[in-house]
């Protein structure tokens, strides 16, 4: 009998587990054990309820529960929900062996999934804690019919939500805004068989929303080559975690540093993909510069960025990674890439070599703790039509809505936005299509500001201090560009 749980019901019977650990774990520190619980309790239910289906199909013969090819995972004896359940004493000791059994009998697959909480430090998971945690998950079957892929999905991503509200300062490594995420899939438009990558894929959710993307349009998913590369270890267990119970299967995650160790390699050469999707850390310093400079795979082709900010190292690994027919990609920004001065002959290569599609400053507040605005950056290695030469700039600012003290995009945001990136017109006051020579001319500056028109009467009366030094660096950078453009007049007066 089917006991279909609403998605009001999962998410609540999720977000009461780690209810559970308010008074003994870190807000920060809840997914190192909710989530390898959950994904236990998931593996369980699904093999028991494979299990009912293999002796309906095989008339009762029990051999066939055995092999493996009926299982999706293969749940060793011993190692089961049910067993774990049993146990009284020492229940930590109990998941960490059940946890390991899984993996070694999957190790293709969810070898080192589970991650390496402290599940036997009784100091911080006493027995009695456990005991509850174990109680309040077997309290849903949490089988497929019960709890459809999608809505288990939807369920995880919610709690990876909750999670990021809760746990603060490590939000942002740990999830991006889903609605600036779904305006980047949209603007991509993926295509079944065609292979995703992300290089900073933290819980895999721009990964997802591809997939995502294509079950909505219908479209087949199951044929398309996921891959992703995080260095965070229990990040990159989330989000293999969250995959498998998205339903998707065919899928590379590594646990690796994307500048020092790129995972992806064919030939000695980076691998290249059809899609990229990205959020890479912002401005990080504790980067290998020096390795960079002479890096083997040609990633420093634009040049070497200054040690306080490695944000051109992702973008230009990024566009090494691209297909060079089918390449394209949304990469996530600080506002600064748009108009260092140090980054001026990296922007200026990029353009060269007509890599850059569009520009778009999306609203301020769509991040944790950080109230400045970001951009994305989309490329494309083969330019079409009317946009060979030329960047479109959107100045999406506007574009917010805010829900408590959240921000997001609406669907109709998502709409315009997305709809201006395809028309490639321009719109004034919202968007202006530029050409490279242009943007060359202008010392290479991608500031929206500068190429698209706006009212200072339209914008926030009120701003914090970091919102205002990033405003004044990019009218700075639009101000030094306007004075280049009269000099240069100028200059041809007098040779006139």
């Amino acid at each position: 009998m089917s006991n279909r749980i609403t998605i009001e019901e999962l998410q609540s019977y999720l977000w009461n587990s780690a209810v559970l650990l308010r008074t003994s774990i870190d807000a920060g520190a809840y997914k190192q054990y909710i989530f390898p619980l959950l994904f236990f309790k998931r593996i369980c239910d699904v093999y028991d309820e494979e299990c009912v289906q293999i002796l309906e199909e095989y008339d009762g013969d029990e051999e066939a529960l055995e092999w493996e090819e009926n299982h999706r995972f293969n749940v060793p004896k011993g190692a089961h929900w049910k067993d774990v359940r049993s146990v009284s004493e020492n229940i930590g000791s109990a998941i960490v062996k059940a946890f390991r059994a899984i993996e070694n009998a999957n190790s293709d697959k969810l070898q080192g999934v589970f991650g390496d909480g402290a599940w036997t430090n009784k100091n911080r998971l006493p027995d009695r804690l456990l005991k509850d945690l174990i109680e309040h998950f077997s309290s849903k079957t949490l089988s497929i019919e019960n709890c459809p892929e999608d809505e288990l999905g939807q369920g995880y991503e919610y709690l990876i939500k909750k999670f990021a509200d809760d746990s603060g300062h490590t939000a942002q490594e740990f999830y991006t805004n889903r609605t600036v995420v779904h305006l980047m899939t949209e603007m991509l438009k993926p295509e079944s068989g065609e292979s995703i990558y992300d290089p900073t894929c933290g819980s895999a959710g721009m990964l997802i929303s591809a997939i995502a993307y294509l079950k909505e349009q219908g479209k087949e998913w199951r044929n398309v080559a996921v891959y992703g590369q995080e260095i965070n270890a229990l990040t990159s267990a989330i989000g293999r975690m969250n995959l498998f119970l998205h339903g998707v299967k065919d899928f590379t995650i590594v646990n690796d540093d994307t500048l020092k160790n790129p995972a992806f390699i064919q030939n000695g050469q980076l691998q290249t993909f059809d899609l990229v999707l990205a959020n890479p850390p912002y401005s990080i310093s504790q980067w290998d510069r020096a390795a960079f400079e002479s890096d083997k795979y040609g990633r420093n082709f634009l040049g070497v960025p200054n040690q306080i900010r490695a944000d051109f190292a992702f973008i230009q690994h990024i566009l090494k990674s691209l297909d060079s027919k089918t390449g394209r990609c949304a990469i996530l920004l600080p506002h600064g890439i748009l108009n260092r001065y140090e980054e001026q002959e990296m922007r200026k290569k990029m353009v060269e070599l007509d890599l850059v599609e569009c520009v778009i400053a999306v609203g301020r507040n769509l991040f944790y703790n950080s109230p400045m605005e970001a951009c994305i950056l989309i490329c494309r290695t083969q330019k079409q039509g009317k946009r060979i030469g030329n960047v479109l700039f959107i100045n999406a600012v506007k574009h917010v809505q805010k829900n408590g003290t959240e921000s997001l995009l609406t669907e109709e945001h998502i709409k315009e936005i997305s709809q201006a990136y395809f028309d490639f017109e321009s719109i004034d006051g919202f968007c202006s299509v530029v050409s490279d020579e242009e943007i060359i001319k202008n010392n290479a500056s991608l500031s929206i500001s500068m190429y698209v028109s706006s009212s200072i009467a339209d914008e926030e009366d009120t701003m914090t201090s970091e919102e205002a030094i990033d405003t004044w660096i990019e009218k700075s950078a639009s101000m030094h560009g306007e004075f280049d453009k009269l000099n240069r007049l100028l200059d041809a007066e007098e040779q006139a």
